[in-house]
């Protein structure tokens, strides 16, 4: 895996590394979740540099293909902290979210983030 990701949320995490998608061995996609390693990190923020943690993956560069036929891709692969039910950690979300994620089953972050694509 070892890609690095941007954390889209306030809990003071800036960039991770995946360690892991817990779905499959291929890779994560839209809303899957991944296990990663915080590589920079806000001096004051709820999570340290090191530590491992979960996140949803909420932008990926890799086009997805919707329902009505269109495809969404994002500029960025961007993530948001969850804890391990799923509960994310930060208190706001930035930039636009894809309205897949109310498929499976991520509304807590739907209703933090400031727009949804």
């Amino acid at each position: 895996m070892r890609t690095v990701l941007k954390v889209v949320d306030n809990s003071g995490a800036k960039k991770v590394m995946c360690i892991q998608a817990l779905k499959g061995k291929k890779g994560a996609r839209l809303g899957d979740t991944i296990v990663a390693s915080v590589k920079e990190a806000m001096p004051n923020g709820k999570v340290k540099k090191g530590k491992v943690v979960y996140g949803v993956v909420v932008r990926a560069a890799m086009q997805r293909g919707r329902c009505d036929g269109s495809e969404v891709k994002f500029d960025d692969n961007a993530v948001v902290l969850v804890d391990k039910q799923g509960q994310p950690i930060g208190t706001r979300v930035f930039g636009p979210v894809p309205h897949e994620l109310r498929q499976k089953k991520h509304v807590k972050i739907l209703t933090l983030a400031q727009h949804i694509a």
